[in-house]
């Protein structure tokens, strides 16, 4: 990419919410906020510019909180697939739920919420985990003739990661790329992970100083 992206560039920025970044009784990711700046230098060079928001309904099943017995980052299972479960978060209609107001969403053109079914949890933003219910983004991209994707935010082992692979597997003709330096993981390990995944299924890993220069 370069200074001008193009009409056909899509930047997907991923769940810049409180409860990931300063909503300490939700779910915060370590050096959240750190991603914003860079988020927002990226922002006007796109031709498409989306955003998601974890959206749960109060007492979704992905909380530990609705499991007797059960403690935040415990697993199980949800909806039929393997399931973390979270600290409530990002509750919809809550402070924790709303875009951060650092990020510089007058220049988002769509939003995509996820996690709206209490029985299934939704990391990736194209669809929820089963993949049962898409959110309608493959098809917003595919009308715009989106031929390269680039994906920032939060969590990079997560939200992040599953939205990369997500795009690999349904927008085969589109190049997905990460940009590393624009995402925090909840956790170190499980973002290197993530990282050599992404990689593995062919989405390029880059920096912003490489989309800027």
């Amino acid at each position: 990419m370069t200074k001008t992206a193009g009409h056909d560039a899509a930047l997907l920025v991923v769940d810049i919410q409180h409860g990931f970044i300063d909503a300490m009784d939700e779910l915060p990711v370590p050096h959240a906020g750190e991603v914003i700046p860079i988020i927002n230098r990226l922002l006007p060079l796109f031709g498409v510019r989306v955003a998601s928001q974890d959206w749960h309904p109060p007492g979704h099943g992905s909380f530990a909180s609705r499991h007797p017995g059960t403690r935040p980052f415990d697993q199980g299972e949800l909806g039929g697939v393997p399931q973390i479960y979270w600290p409530d978060h990002c509750v919809a209609g809550t402070h924790g739920a709303a875009l951060h107001p650092d990020l510089s969403a007058h220049l988002i053109q769509a939003i995509f919420r996820k996690g709206m079914d209490p029985q299934i949890d939704s990391y990736s933003v194209f669809n929820d985990n089963a993949r049962r219910n898409p959110t309608g983004l493959q098809g917003y991209l595919t009308s715009l003739s989106v031929r390269r994707l680039a994906i920032a935010g939060l969590a990079l082992d997560y939200c992040v990661r599953w939205s990369a692979l997500d795009a690999r597997r349904l927008l085969p003709d589109v190049g997905v790329m990460v940009v590393v330096d624009a995402c925090r993981p909840v956790d170190a390990t499980t973002g290197e992970e993530a990282l050599r995944e992404m990689e593995r299924a062919g989405v390029g890993l880059v920096t912003s100083a490489q989309i800027l220069s």
